[in-house]
């Protein structure tokens, strides 16, 4: 039996439907009824705690055509883009240890995605199990005019037993959508937890000479969209708790005045509808929005020195929450995911540093004393932990440390191709708190970098000349 699952994937103009339904069949044959596939409620291959210790041997061959030969044009690259896709995101998800495809004792290619004896022709559970392979993924694909067809399962080899059947259809355009869902389903059925693989990040990015506009793309960096055109200096992006809605600065031109300020704006990312949230004279800027996803934070400077604000997502009932003191500087508000505490960047002390207040602005306490400038604070999704970029002496770098100061960790280090140290800067965690997203000088230009949140992963995701600022990595999109 056949069910349907319609998910709407968010994109920066429209939402996408992918279709997806669940593949009939494992053969009764292949497996005994005491060793079918677990729900997805049910069973946990892999402790997250475990996995940081030790990965899992996976088996990653290349994803079969099965259409005929002539009705599609270049049906290969395809195949090799949805096995890249799957297989840069499973890698960076620090679970699996990947089978060379050299050591496999059978030609996948000429063996099919289900197991035999059930299937014939299909392949051998044994033959993968001298490798002591834990997981073995099998996935076929076919293509007919504009429609592209992805078989793809999971296996569990130590017990011969299927833990993931599906059937993906979408468009040939959605082919890496198709990748990024499977390879979701994948963590989800083998941890019990999300895969972050369908968020996106958001950006400020150099266009032209002096200017900035806001882009949007994949959270491997593939797809870059720009979403602003104000041909000035749009920065500081944030995302709504839904992932539908971004604010960002801009710094407008007002008629009146004949002169640009920094405004902070609204964006609808399904309608392209935009609108000013404040505009007050000075900076309005650092948006961070509420968990409720009605009202916002942001940094205003009309009355002098820059401070924390809380208002509505339509720019209304405007709340001061900090006021110096003695006219300090309080910027880049933060809110944690459950709403009650907003970590924040101020040099009430003498030099910035990180201090976390309630909601309403009282019981400020300092976390940070280390270094001689912290900022750009973010939360961990579970609110344990905050990253943040730290400089001492001659360059940032970034942080984590735990809600209350205690277990202050150091990321990241690296060198410039010049030899001196570069900066890491604007630290954003991913949806399932794993990686942190951040800005780096090491390649000579700012370009985006993740790290897994035991820093012993790093990888760059942006390959260009522009220059990357403030990037934020969205919540779940799935």
């Amino acid at each position: 039996m056949k069910f349907h699952i319609f998910v709407s994937m968010i994109t920066t103009s429209v939402a996408t439907s992918l279709v997806m339904s669940l593949a009939t069949a494992i053969s009764a044959q292949a497996q005994s009824p005491a060793e079918s596939a677990p729900s997805s409620s049910g069973g946990i291959y892999i402790k997250i705690g475990e996995a940081n210790l030790t990965r899992s041997l996976m088996a990653l061959p290349p994803f079969q055509y099965q259409g005929h030969p002539t009705a599609a044009k270049n049906p290969v690259r395809v195949g090799k883009e949805l096995y890249d896709t799957v297989l840069h995101n499973l890698s960076t998800s620090n679970y699996f240890e990947f089978i060379d495809q050299k050591a496999y004792l059978e030609d996948t290619s000429k063996t099919g995605l289900r197991p035999a004896p059930g299937v014939p022709g299909g392949f051998d559970f044994e033959k993968w199990k001298p490798m002591e392979t834990k997981f073995l993924i099998r996935a076929g694909y076919r293509i007919v005019q504009n429609e592209l067809t992805v078989e793809a399962y999971l296996y569990f080899v130590p017990q011969a037993k299927v833990i993931l059947g599906k059937t993906y259809k979408a468009s040939l355009d959605d082919a890496r959508t198709i990748a990024h869902t499977f390879s979701n389903d994948v963590i989800r059925e083998l941890t019990g937890k999300r895969g972050m693989f369908i968020s996106k990040l958001i950006t400020s990015r150099s266009t032209a000479k002096g200017q900035k506009e806001i882009f949007i793309m994949d959270w491997d960096g593939a797809n870059p969209k720009q979403i602003t055109n104000h041909k000035s200096i749009a920065q500081s992006p944030a995302w709504s708790p839904d992932g539908k809605t971004v604010a960002y600065t801009a710094f407008a031109y007002h008629a009146k005045e004949k002169t640009r300020n920094a405004d902070l704006f609204s964006y609808e990312l399904a309608t392209g509808r935009r609108w000013l949230l404040s505009f007050q004279k000075g900076i309005n800027s650092g948006a961070a929005f509420m968990p409720n996803g009605s009202q916002i934070l942001l940094t205003i400077s009309s009355g002098g020195n820059p401070d924390i604000w809380r208002m509505t997502t339509e720019g209304k009932n405007a709340v001061r929450l900090t006021d110096g003191p003695r006219g300090a500087m309080n910027v880049e508000p933060s809110m944690s995911p459950d709403g009650s505490k907003i970590a924040f960047s101020s040099d009430r002390s003498g030099r910035p540093m990180i201090y976390v207040m309630d909601a309403n602005g009282s019981n400020v306490k300092r976390i940070t004393f280390a270094g001689e400038y912290n900022s750009t604070p973010r939360w961990s999704p579970d609110g344990k932990r905050i990253t943040f970029a730290g400089f001492d002496k001659t360059h940032f770098d970034i942080f984590t440390v735990n809600a209350d100061g205690t277990e202050m960790v150091r990321l990241t280090s690296a060198k410039k191709p010049n030899g001196k140290m570069a900066d890491n800067e604007d630290p954003s965690f991913s949806p399932d708190g794993r990686h942190i997203l951040f800005v780096s000088t090491r390649t000579g230009g700012r370009q985006l970098f993740i790290v897994s949140t035991d820093g012993e992963a790093e990888q760059r995701i942006t390959f260009d000349r522009h220059d990357y600022f403030k990037p934020m990595w969205s919540p779940f999109l799935d």
